[in-house]
C-alpha cells in the first residue's frame, strides 16, 4: 500500500538521538555550573576575613583596628557569644560584625549583657532577622546603595566626620533621644539609640566605613574611629555558625539560615525554567497545505512524515492517515463512490461482499481505535496492506 508510512520495528530510540534531543540542555546546565563555581571562587577570595580586625584583605579591617591601637584603644576579638558576653562592660564597645546570623535565642542574651553592663553596642548592617531584637523600639527597611551621604543630624561624631559611605539597611524609631544620621529616601542609614546606664546602641545600615580598601575615602575614617574609639576597650565579635550557642535551643531552621537573595533566586529561575519549557513545547497545530519548493520522492516524503509522527507520539494520527488511505484504495477497487469512501455502512458491505469468506475484524480493522503502541500500530500497517491486497487478487 503507497499511502502506508514504513515505519520501522524497533520502539527504541538510538544514542544519537538522545544525544541530539538533550544536548542542549545538558550544555546549557555545564554552563551555569561552571559560572557558578567560578563566580564562587572569584568572590570567596574577595571574601575572606571579611570585617575581621586581623585581615588585611580589601574587605578586611585590620587598618582601623590598627589605628584604634594608636589611640590607645585595644581590640579583642570574640567569635563565641561567650566570649562575647563575658568581655562587655561599661568601659567597652561591643562590634556586632553580622547580627542576622545570630539566632533569636542568641540575639536575646547579647542583648540582655549589653544592657546590664550599660556598654556601647555597634551593629554592623543589621536587617529584619535582628534590628528589633537588638535594638528594641527599632524596624529595619529595604535597602539602599551605598554612596557618600551627608550627615543630616547633630550627632557629634558624625558631624565631624563629615560625609561618609553610608547605604545598606534604612531604620525607623521612635525612641526619644534617638541621633537618625545619613538619611536615605528620608531614613537614617546609621542609627543611635540611647540606653540604660549611660549606654546606647549604634545601628549602621552598611559596614562599608570598617573596610580596609574604604577607609581612607570621604570621612569614613574619622566615622569609624569616633563610633569604636569612644571607650578604651573594643570587643570585635565575628558571629559564626559553628559556635555551640547557634544550636542550642534550635530556634532557627535550615530555611531560616538560607540568605533572602538565594531564595529569590532559586524562585526566578524555577519560574524561567517554566518558561523556557513552555517555549520548547512541542505542540501538533493545524496542518498547512504548502507546495513543494522541489520535487520529493513519494517513499522519502512517507518515511519523514512517519518519522515527524513517532517523534510527536502520534500514533492516533499515524493510524487515522493509513486507515483513510486503505479506505479509499479500497472504495476505488470495489466501486464506491469517492464521497462515501468513510463512511462504515457504505464501505464494510462492499468489502464483505467482495471477500465473503474473510476471517478480519473489518469495523475495527478499518473504523477502529488507535494502537496503544508502537507494535500495535505496525501491525495495523501490516493488516491494512494485506486486505488491500487481498482485495486487488480476488
Amino acid at each position: 500500500m503507497s499511502a502506508a508510512p514504513p515505519l520501522s520495528t524497533s520502539d527504541a530510540r538510538t544514542t544519537r538521538e538522545v544525544w541530539k534531543r538533550t544536548r542542549g540542555p545538558l550544555i546549557g546546565l555545564a554552563l551555569i555550573l561552571v559560572a557558578g563555581i567560578v563566580m564562587a571562587a572569584v568572590r570567596s577570595g574577595d571574601q575572606h576575613g571579611r570585617l575581621d580586625p586581623r585581615s588585611a584583605d580589601p574587605y578586611g579591617s585590620r587598618a582601623v583596628a590598627q589605628l584604634l591601637d594608636a589611640q590607645g584603644v585595644s581590640t579583642r576579638v570574640a567569635t563565641t557569644l561567650d566570649d562575647a558576653t563575658k568581655a562587655v562592660a561599661p568601659d567597652t564597645t561591643l562590634l556586632v560584625a553580622n547580627p542576622d546570623l545570630l539566632t533569636p535565642r542568641q540575639q536575646r542574651q547579647l542583648r540582655t549583657a549589653a544592657d546590664e553592663s550599660g556598654s556601647r553596642t555597634v551593629l554592623l548592617s543589621p536587617g529584619p532577622p535582628s534590628a528589633s531584637t537588638l535594638a528594641p523600639g527599632v524596624r529595619a527597611a529595604a535597602r539602599k546603595p551605598v554612596s557618600a551621604r551627608s550627615p543630616q543630624c547633630s550627632l557629634p561624631a558624625a558631624v565631624r566626620a563629615g560625609d561618609a559611605d553610608t547605604g545598606g539597611f534604612r531604620y525607623t524609631t521612635n525612641l526619644p533621644g534617638s541621633d537618625a544620621c545619613y538619611l536615605s529616601h528620608s531614613l537614617p542609614t546609621l542609627l543611635r539609640v540611647p540606653s540604660r546606664d549611660n549606654g546606647d546602641t549604634v545601628l549602621l545600615g552598611a559596614p562599608d566605613i570598617l573596610y580596609n580598601n574604604r577607609l581612607d575615602k570621604q570621612g569614613n575614617a574619622s566615622l569609624a574611629l569616633q563610633l569604636l574609639g569612644s571607650r578604651p576597650h573594643l570587643v570585635w565579635y565575628l558571629p559564626s555558625l559553628r559556635d555551640v550557642a547557634a544550636t542550642d535551643g534550635g530556634d532557627r531552621s535550615f530555611v531560616d539560615l538560607v540568605p533572602p537573595g538565594w531564595i529569590w533566586g532559586t524562585l526566578q529561575l524555577a519560574f524561567a525554567a517554566v518558561l523556557a519549557a513552555i517555549w520548547r513545547a512541542r505542540r501538533l497545530g493545524p496542518l498547512v497545505t504548502e507546495q513543494l519548493p522541489v520535487a520529493v520522492r513519494a517513499s522519502e516524503t512517507t518515511e519523514g512524515r512517519a518519522r515527524l509522527y513517532r517523534r510527536a507520539g502520534a500514533r492516533d494520527r499515524a493510524a487515522s492517515a493509513l486507515r483513510a488511505a486503505t479506505r479509499a484504495q479500497l472504495a476505488s477497487l470495489l466501486g464506491v463512490p469517492a464521497s462515501r469512501a468513510h463512511a462504515a455502512d457504505a464501505l464494510l458491505p462492499a468489502v464483505s461482499a467482495h471477500l465473503p469468506m474473510t476471517a478480519r475484524d473489518l469495523p475495527s480493522l478499518l473504523f477502529g481505535t488507535a494502537p496503544s503502541d508502537d507494535a500495535g500500530l505496525i501491525r495495523l500497517a501490516d493488516e491494512l496492506d494485506a486486505l488491500e491486497r487481498e482485495v486487488r487478487a480476488s
